[in-house]
């Protein structure tokens, strides 16, 4: 009886599940409701309950994974912009009881082979990572239903991360002021396209953060999420050389042979393909375009597309047809689609930098998405240096507006260019600018001439692609028939560059402070940086003479006058560390045996001592003073223009303060100088050649012109000589405490304290008070130099684009 009993109750209990179950597929698929999706996936809305199902077929396999920011924060420092693509990562479901796991592979370690086993043992050797777990709501013969919304509603860009490390605060997902974003979620053969707004809430600790949100303890971004097709096995990879400008990705390949290096380097770049690959000229199969941001405002949005449409010179010089196209971008596009390569126009609330990211695939470097985010205050800047330099531009009968304008047209044009080619595949070539401006990969300086007395801009920024710029494209994207063709003609085309002057170098050498290539650096200018910081001090003086109250509109304040002053005065402030390279500096390529190029040799000693000579200018009371009668100019700021980050830092309250801009720019001069490890080089190459400047020479030389007799000079002029022997002083402590650096640096440091005290106390000058009180802070560190904590000159402002992001590529492959 008892199992009569239990019997039907187990069938009844079984039917009942199996009717839910059956429901569920009916609501899912059937129900008024419920919106679906026909895509790549196929997916459906329930508005009722806010909620995404997604639909996964069973062979499904590998597919491309990417997520992004669709609208930022607005502030540069934060590095949260609207359009930033984060992480493109190939992923794939696997069944485990019931779920479903989203599954990223290891794409570093791999074993390209046709043996199954040698490719499972390294699979298992390293670490996968799952992404997400979904429960299975529904079981089909073909495919599995999960509910993607709690995936989506998910801080997967890391926002919260971001404010918590630049200590902004700590921030959690508000699920009750977060929703998904239907205007944003589309559904396309190769392509599926999801999005949410999200709530971030928290107690807000920092400033910039409160800066930028209407209220701080809420912020709600919109995150994107694509699901996207990989492309087809087709695409032929191409090896990486360091000598030929473009980036590359890596990985381990265990199947190797014994005698061939473990680490794979191949380039990134985008598929391109003849049409008739035996023309000299062709039409490509599918061409590259690229759309450019409706929302960017005239006359930029000519100079951008201008800019951008540069690259099709350089693929026109390898035989294609219209391969390189820039368009607008249509209206009904998504700026996040995958299927569009974008050059967006980002607003921040400061001026910041601009870059070029790419979305990758991880297993063979094809690009399948370029994105440019190009800052929109960066034509201002170069606007407010143009209205700087020129000879009182908003006199009534000056034309200087256009002129203004037009260098300004100029840059953004040449930074269009730039950003597009790092999504292209190229990395930065920061020795393009001494070989006459061979690469828009460089950063440039604007090229300034002086005509008859007049500060001339006609000619500040390139209008076209450099020679580098086309070696790079032909090395990237030339057509071969055969393999062996290829490595052929790949290596002529980069032996012949080389033969005819073109020099590499990218960030790695050119961006550290302590750089040694001397002609590898940013935003100089010139074959000589010697002769091009000589002339550069003379267009600055030049400027500083014609500067006056007509350098800003009529009605303007004062305080902007100011604002106008602050790029002129430091407008040496590039060329200056480019010089300070050549000092302890060293000419080298990315040689490959065999190939003839330069391997490393030190600068000839002969130009390292005219760059000290030409450096030590910038260290003269009449180079560094403001001239006095420029000084009436600059009031106290009025009231609602307070200071920037980008205004003049001092120590004399509410008032200009003339002798701090003097100490900064010493300390700029100084500070490139005696860089730590620059003066560790120099004691090495002292000891290979007796010949060449040792460290011991340059403070000996610095001392020398640094404590010159000033009695001739005005009291001004006698300030600043104090003022920077003081940051002189200050630079020789940092070396004798100086660590990571060779022992001797630290001796010589300390041995020229000495000297130097005993040198002060017996000085005879107008201001011995103030020497006599140097010697006596030389004695106090001396004694005990471990307790030295320096006084910091006043900041330099910012000059090149604000941020810590180096405004350069992000391929996106992780």
């Amino acid at each position: 009886m008892t199992r009569i009993y239990r019997l039907p109750h187990f069938f009844l209990l079984f039917c009942l599940l199996f009717i839910t179950n059956i429901t569920f597929s009916q609501a899912i698929s059937e129900q008024k409701n419920i919106k679906k999706y026909n895509g790549f996936f196929n997916f459906y809305y329930q508005e009722k309950e806010d909620k995404m199902y997604l639909e996964v077929k069973k062979d499904l396999g590998e597919f491309l994974y990417v997520h992004s920011l669709t609208t930022g924060v607005g502030s540069n420092d934060l590095g949260l912009d609207r359009g930033q693509i984060g992480d493109g990562v190939v992923v794939y479901f696997k069944k485990a009881g019931n779920k479903l796991l989203l599954v990223q592979p290891n794409q570093e370690y791999r074993a390209v082979t046709d043996n199954k086993a040698e490719k499972t043992s390294v699979a298992q050797a390293f670490a996968t990572s799952v992404l997400f777990g979904f429960k299975i709501e529904e079981t089909t013969a073909t495919s599995f239903i999960v509910n993607l919304t709690p995936f989506l509603l998910q801080d997967t860009h890391k926002v919260s991360k971001r404010l918590k490390d630049s200590k902004e605060g700590t921030y959690k997902l508000d699920t009750s002021r977060s929703a998904l974003a239907m205007d944003r979620t589309r559904a396309f053969p190769k392509n599926v396209e999801f999005e949410a707004l999200l709530t971030l809430k928290g107690e807000p600790t920092g400033k910039q953060l409160q800066s930028v949100v209407p209220n701080p303890n809420y912020v709600t971004v919109n995150q994107h999420h694509s699901f996207v097709k990989l492309p087809d096995n087709n695409y032929k990879k191409r090896i990486f050389d360091p000598r030929s400008g473009a980036m590359y990705f890596s990985y381990q390949d265990y199947a190797t042979p014994i005698d061939e290096p473990l680490v794979k380097r191949f380039i990134y770049r985008h598929r391109l393909e003849k049409k008739n690959p035996g023309a000299t000229l062709s039409e490509p199969v599918e061409p590259i375009i690229y759309y450019l941001d409706p929302g960017t405002p005239e006359p930029v949005r000519s100079a951008l597309l201008e800019g951008a449409s540069w690259w099709d010179q350089a693929f026109t010089s390898i035989g294609f047809k219209n391969a390189f196209q820039v368009k607008m971008l249509p209206e009904d596009a998504d700026p996040l689609d995958l299927r569009y390569n974008v050059i967006q126009w980002v607003h921040r609330s400061t001026r910041g930098w601009s870059y070029g990211a790419s979305v990758a695939d991880p297993r063979t470097g094809e690009i399948l998405k370029g994105h440019v985010s190009l800052g929109s205050l960066r034509i201002r800047q170069d606007y407010l240096i143009a209205q700087a330099l020129l000879n009182k531009p908003f006199d009534q009968q000056s034309n200087a507006e256009k002129t203004m304008l037009e260098m300004a047209l100029a840059r953004i044009r040449q930074l269009s260019a730039h950003e597009v080619g790092h999504t292209l595949g190229f990395a930065h070539n920061f020795a393009a600018s001494t070989n006459s401006r061979a690469s828009v990969m460089d950063y440039p300086h604007p090229k300034i001439e002086l005509k008859n007395g007049e500060i001339d801009l006609t000619n500040a920024y390139d209008t076209k692609i450099g020679a580098w710029d086309k070696i790079s494209v032909a090395y990237t994207y030339s057509v071969f028939t055969s393999e062996a063709e290829e490595k052929e003609k790949l290596s002529t085309l980069l032996q012949n560059a080389h033969q005819n002057g073109l020099r590499y170098i990218t960030d790695q050498d050119a961006r550290p402070r302590n750089g040694s290539h001397a002609y590898a650096h940013l935003w100089d200018n010139g074959g000589d940086p010697v002769k091009e910081l000589n002339h550069i001090l003379e267009v600055r003086k030049t400027a500083m003479t014609n500067f006056s109250e007509k350098n800003i509109k009529v009605g303007e304040t004062y305080s902007s006058l100011e604002d106008v002053f602050v790029p002129l005065y430091f407008l040496h402030r590039y060329q200056t560390e480019a010089v300070a390279k050549i000092i302890g500096g060293l000419e080298y390529t990315y040689a490959s045996r065999g190939d003839g190029q330069q391997v490393v040799k030190v600068v000839d000693a002969k130009m390292q001592k005219k760059a000290l000579e030409a450096l030590l200018q910038t260290l003269t009371a009449a180079q560094l003073a403001i001239p006095e009668e420029k000084l009436k100019l600059f009031p106290p700021r009025s009231f609602g223009y307070p200071k920037t980050r980008e205004s003049f830092k001092g120590k004399t309250g509410l008032s200009f303060d003339a002798l701090s801009a003097t100490e900064t720019a010493t300390d700029m001069t100084l500070g490139f100088v005696l860089e730590p490890q620059r003066c560790s080089r120099l004691i090495q190459q002292k000891s290979l050649d007796n010949n060449t400047l040792g460290l011991k020479e340059l403070l000996e030389i610095l001392q020398k012109e640094i404590y010159k007799n000033t009695a001739s000079q005005s009291a001004y002029y006698q300030e600043i000589s104090f003022l920077v022997s003081e940051v002189f002083v200050k630079h020789l402590k940092n070396l004798a405490v100086a660590k990571n650096v060779l022992p001797q640096v630290n001796a010589i440091a300390t041995n020229q304290l000495q000297q130097l005290q005993k040198r002060l106390e017996t000085k005879e000058t107008t201001y011995k008070d103030y020497y006599m009180y140097q010697a006596q802070q030389i004695a106090k560190f001396l004694e005990k130099p471990e307790q030295f904590t320096p006084i910091p000159a006043p900041k330099i402002p910012d000059g090149s684009p604000i941020g810590s992001f180096c405004g350069g590529f992000d391929l996106t492959n992780k």
